[in-house]
């Protein structure tokens, strides 16, 4: 059978985006960059999704936690000493149909049980990463695949950002995505931007991300001449025009020298571009909180959606992340305060997508290593797999919870893989690709970006509008 160039740029693609070696050598990233541009993409909307990572493993546990019924029974019997009184929990008062009404966010996160109740936020429970749907019976008897390295903090965030816990050398899931829309924006910066340093989430075959601090873009320096010899700024006169030589188009012989040299110009050109759209920072109706590392990471994205217009992006991609979570001790002590940050951060960030009018344009989601074990470990928790994480934004269908909550017994419990981690329910890819059709990606295109979606019974679980 013949083979259209069309079709074997789209498979050439689709092997790319599924982290294979299609990409291995430089010149794959153009052939890469022609089949993106066979399927164009183009939007006459705005839409950002901004990835909030919880390094260490939430507690999801004690942050979701039943206030009364036989699940308070057992909830309080599993988790001992550091269970949350029922009494101070924010209720929970899911919209008709949607989920249960007698369970509360931590009394340290009212902002976010605020949210919820408003509609603007929503539960989706009990996800993990998994390579098919396992029950307890088959995870103790090893007779499905689950994915290696459970309960490794290293092994699990990646797993988490890539959605590809059978390939290692995946590129991230976000990036993915970007690399399939690149075509929708007309600005040259990059559509995925980060605030919280490298990631595997970010990461693709063509679309690398552009990595910002809280204050806005670093500038480089020149190695000889100390910190405050500002190349850009033109302090240094001899200094620059020898970096202008050393960069300057066509000087270079070398393969990696050329390399160097673009993404050293690139690096210039964008934060040229992005220093003169940020401009001054707004004066926030909701204030951003102070001393918060989450808030002003949240903040300067914020900034970079209000400059959306200068920098010609209809599809950006954002990542935060804050540490922390691996509460094995002092529970009781460290995880209000984490949890506290989390809430009034993604408050102040939900005001702000609304100052700017952009609300219904933007969807915050949170992700973790994993969940923590149900049973406590001393005055903490150990490491765990499934765990609840949230959604938020003017398109979550919100005051309600998706999946399935698990049984929180101490004893005989069917979620259990028998050690105290509850076995996930919904599938990272369930939860990822829920918010890639909502960002624009058609079938096709998840179907390449998530190639294990089909092994679970829903492809969409309907929290997105």
């Amino acid at each position: 059978m013949r083979t259209s160039r069309r079709d074997f740029l789209r498979k050439s693609l689709c092997a790319a985006l599924c982290g294979a070696g299609a990409y291995s050598a430089l010149g794959n990233l153009r052939l890469i960059s022609a089949a993106a541009a066979q399927r164009p993409y183009l939007f006459g909307d705005y839409k950002a999704l901004v990835c909030v990572f919880l390094f260490g493993g939430n507690d999801s546990f004690n942050t979701l936690a039943p206030v009364s019924g036989t699940e308070r029974t057992d909830y309080a019997a599993s988790r001992g000493t550091i269970a949350v009184p029922a009494g101070d929990l924010h209720a929970l008062t899911p919209a008709a149909g949607g989920g249960p009404a007698n369970y509360g966010l931590h009394p340290a996160a009212p902002e976010l049980a605020a949210l919820f109740n408003a509609g603007k936020a929503a539960v989706v429970a009990n996800v993990g990463g998994l390579l098919y749907p396992v029950t307890q019976a088959q995870y103790q008897a090893g007779t499905v695949p689950v994915p290696p390295q459970l309960f490794s903090h290293s092994d699990q965030s990646v797993q988490w950002q890539t959605s590809r816990p059978d390939d290692a050398s995946a590129n991230g899931w976000g990036g993915r995505i970007a690399d399939l829309l690149q075509s929708s924006n007309s600005g040259q910066v990059p559509m995925s931007v980060s605030l919280g340093g490298n990631n595997p989430f970010q990461r693709g075959a063509v679309v690398q991300p552009y990595a910002m601090g809280t204050q806005g873009v670093e500038r480089l320096s020149y190695s000889d001449d100390g910190p405050e010899a500002w190349f850009l700024e033109g302090d240094n006169t001899a200094g620059a025009a020898a970096w202008d030589a050393l960069i300057e188009p066509g000087t270079q012989t070398h393969l990696l020298e050329r390399a160097y040299a673009g993404s050293v110009r690139r690096s210039i050109d964008n934060y040229r571009i992005i220093a003169e759209a940020l401009g001054e920072p707004p004066a926030w109706t909701t204030p951003f909180p102070d001393d918060n590392e989450l808030a002003a990471q949240l903040q300067m994205v914020a900034r970079l959606i209000g400059a959306r217009a200068a920098l010609g992006m209809s599809r950006q991609v954002f990542y935060v992340s804050v540490g922390g979570y691996d509460t094995h001790a002092a529970q009781l002590n460290d995880h209000p305060y984490l949890l506290g940050q989390l809430s009034q951060a993604l408050h102040a960030f939900h005001a702000a997508t609304v100052q700017l009018g952009i609300e219904s344009g933007v969807t915050t989601f949170t992700a973790s290593d994993f969940g923590r074990s149900l049973g406590m470990n001393a005055d903490g928790t150990d490491h765990g797999w499934g765990g609840h994480h949230f959604v938020l934004g003017g398109a979550v269908r919100g005051q309600r919870f998706y999946g399935t909550l698990p049984s929180l017994a101490p004893n005989g419990n069917p979620d259990d893989t028998g050690f105290g981690q509850i076995i996930p329910t919904t599938a990272v890819d369930q939860y990822s690709a829920t918010l890639a059709r909502w960002f624009g990606v058609d079938a096709g295109g998840i179907a390449d970006i998530f190639p294990n979606l089909g092994r679970f019974a829903s492809a969409d679980l309907g929290f997105m509008t």
